[in-house]
């Protein structure tokens, strides 16, 4: 697998966005300020996207992280988090993500390091046009999550 960073077209791989948020508006408001990366497979098809934006005090943000669905829960995720916490390491001290409360999801960043600091009460309510469910049940509040990028440096 090779993960690239691309600067231009960053829209021409919304479907791939779309996995990881589901609402296209909420893309655009971290898009085009994002630095995002693409994970291909050995045919160059691309089968991964991550956007990770420059937030405060020291901190980067992962706002969209997903796999193709035929790709996925073969470590292409975790794949993709440790080469951005390698890649941000010397500019940041650390990297959230926030999330909805399904346990999938949260088990995945807590297995990659990351640990849980605060909640966004009716955070899908309030920012989507429809109801986010996952798990079989609706989506409330972000959860935020923190991991700690100063073991990356060399």
């Amino acid at each position: 697998m090779k993960i690239e960073k691309i600067q231009t077209d960053k829209r021409r791989h919304m479907e791939l966005l779309l996995l990881g948020d589901e609402q296209e508006s909420m893309i655009d408001r971290y898009l085009d300020r994002g630095d995002v990366f693409v994970m291909r497979n050995d045919n160059k098809k691309a089968i991964g996207i991550a956007v990770v934006t420059e937030e405060r005090n020291g901190v980067c943000e992962l706002k969209n992280i997903a796999v193709a669905l035929e790709y996925q829960r073969n470590g292409h995720g975790r794949e993709m988090i440790e080469h951005l916490c390698r890649i941000y390491c010397n500019r940041f001290s650390s990297m959230t993500v926030g999330t909805g409360d399904s346990t999938q999801t949260v088990s995945f960043y807590k297995s990659c390091g990351f640990m849980y600091t605060h909640s966004i009460p009716d955070f899908f309510i309030a920012n989507y046009d429809h109801p986010i469910i996952e798990e079989g049940k609706p989506l409330k509040d972000m959860l935020y999550f923190c991991k700690s990028l100063i073991s990356y440096r060399s």
